[in-house]
């Protein structure tokens, strides 16, 4: 699970470093699709892409699709394939989309770059699941299934609310501290030292170790769609997102799937105000009135403030 396309080598899922709120968020996202996708929001550098493609690896055994900033239509949705044209063959030519059909995952690094109109269309066919293409002669409609997930970095611009919201879970990969930066620098070095070995138990550990996750992540999805969710859980969803003037009902919805996920995933025998608790910021930060202002606000104590006052009433 090392190596992946062209002899590039990415580190195991299992010894990534820190970002546990993005992990949980893509093993979410994966254990219950209908979440409708990941988006990350942090400086560069953070490890967001190396993590990205170390859970696809983990998850689905290939890295996933990846959507390039300067992206054109045809590259996204497909189109006449020009080489046939010339020998005046009409012969279609798949995009993107098609490409990580049944692959696992369609990364867009730098979301926030790419023309709204792709952005709105790919969030589309993550929640129909159905690509509809008529232009330039072609007309079809095809059903499609990947997870997506999304980069982007405040500094270099936002996204539109309505694009915003189309995303079921966003996550901030934070800067580690100082004994997780020295973690994560000795686990890197291991890394590469490792990689020159013929055999390596630390490779082989590192392996296992994902191949444990994924075996937890196959369960989960299997168990999560019985899993029970008492009244009493759903009205505090709608209490909180009330509280921190959750705009629409989109985020009450996600939060409910993912906090079944998070159940799911712990073996719980129903969804319980813990599971709501935990995934609530995941589902809520991008879906607050500032927003419409082009800002991305975290998580910070008054939203956790304003959500504890909800759930001191259990």
């Amino acid at each position: 699970m090392t190596r992946a396309a062209n002899g590039v080598h990415i580190l195991p899922y299992a010894r990534v470093v820190g970002q546990s709120e993005l992990k949980l968020a893509l093993q979410l996202n994966h254990i219950v699709p209908r979440i409708g996708g990941v988006l990350i929001a942090g400086p560069r550098g953070t490890a967001k892409s190396t993590l990205v493609r170390a859970f696809a690896l983990m998850a689905h055994g290939e890295l996933p699709v990846t959507l390039p900033i300067n992206a054109t239509d045809d590259r996204v949705l497909g189109g006449w394939d020009l080489d046939a044209l010339i020998r005046g063959e009409a012969r279609p030519q798949p995009g993107l989309l098609e490409e990580a059909d049944g692959k696992g995952l369609l990364y867009v690094d730098e979301v926030n770059l790419l023309d709204d109109h792709l952005v709105n269309i790919i969030l589309d066919v993550v929640s129909t699941g159905v690509l509809s293409v008529q232009r330039e002669g072609l007309a079809t409609a095809k059903h499609l299934s990947f997870g997506l997930v999304g980069t982007m970095n405040p500094e270099e611009g936002g996204l539109r609310p309505q694009l915003l919201d189309r995303f079921g879970l966003m996550v901030t990969a934070g800067q580690l501290d100082t004994d997780a930066r020295r973690h994560m620098l000795r686990t890197v070095l291991d890394f590469e030292q490792e990689l020159t070995k013929q055999e390596s138990d630390w490779l082989a550990a590192a392996e296992k170790d994902d191949a444990d996750v994924r075996e937890r992540l196959t369960d989960a999805r299997r168990r999560a769609p019985h899993l029970h969710v008492p009244d009493d859980v759903l009205r505090l969803c709608a209490a909180a997102a009330e509280q921190v003037d959750s705009v629409g009902q989109r985020g009450e919805i996600v939060a409910m799937l993912a906090a079944r996920a998070l159940a799911a995933l712990e073996g719980a025998d129903e969804v319980g105000p813990g599971h709501l608790r935990r995934v609530l910021p995941m589902a809520l930060r991008h879906r607050r009135p500032e927003t419409a202002h082009g800002a991305v606000f975290d998580w910070g104590p008054d939203d956790e403030a304003q959500v504890g006052e909800v759930f001191e009433t259990v």
